[in-house]
């Protein structure tokens, strides 16, 4: 009902990366520029919200994507190109 959509609205994510962006990691230069390939979000109230990025080093990494999180990738040094 309403209440629900009120709720669900309250708890909408801000995402701070896309399937597509490129990053870097500021304190991992030398895993190379990354490609974000993977974008899952959560459709029940408080979930998780993460991306995949493949990096040049040939590792794919996890991050959580959640920019009001303390916990997003950004606070840890991935950046958009």
């Amino acid at each position: 009902g309403g209440t629900r959509l009120l709720m669900y609205q309250h708890e909408r994510k801000r995402l701070f990366l896309r399937i597509g962006d490129e990053v870097t990691h500021l304190r991992y230069p030398e895993w190379g520029t990354g490609t974000v390939v993977e974008d899952v979000r959560s459709e029940q109230p408080g979930g998780i919200c993460f991306v995949r990025i493949d990096f040049e080093d040939g590792a794919r990494r996890t991050f959580n994507n959640d920019f009001d999180s303390e916990w997003c990738c950004y606070f840890f040094g991935v950046r958009r190109q």
